[in-house]
């Protein structure tokens, strides 16, 4: 019982270090990233914006012959200022405006794994673009 409480507090004490060290280390290109993909948003520029997301999430947005550019421009995506970043090692939260935007590292940089997110009570976010 004593071994098995000493783990626990051993990974509660990695959880909050962290916290603390992980989550505002290293954003400085997660949001260069975040930048550009509100730029592309916001020039109406759908092959830089899918050129900015996962492979897959790209593909998700395929649909019936229909291409990345043209649906990405379709959606009501964000393009205003970026806010609370949030990283946890090779994922991140932050906010463009006022939605969420997750993002995921992808070689040496990041990449959008999902925008267009409303929070859902007690349930994953709903997004429009999503891996």
């Amino acid at each position: 019982m004593v071994r098995m409480v000493s783990l626990t507090l051993s990974g509660a004490l990695l959880g909050v270090t962290c916290l603390t060290g992980c989550a505002s280390s290293g954003t400085g290109n997660l949001r260069a990233e975040a930048t550009a993909f509100a730029q592309a948003i916001g020039q109406r520029d759908g092959v830089r914006a899918c050129a900015l997301l996962l492979p897959r999430a790209a593909k998700n947005l395929e649909s019936g012959g229909a291409q990345c550019a043209q649906e990405i421009l379709k959606l009501d995506l964000p393009q205003d200022r970026i806010h609370h970043i949030e990283r946890w090692g090779d994922n991140a939260r932050l906010h463009i405006g006022d939605q969420p935007v997750f993002f995921s590292r992808w070689g040496s940089g990041w990449r959008v794994a999902a925008a267009g997110c409303r929070p859902r009570p007690r349930q994953p976010y709903d997004c429009d673009v999503e891996t």
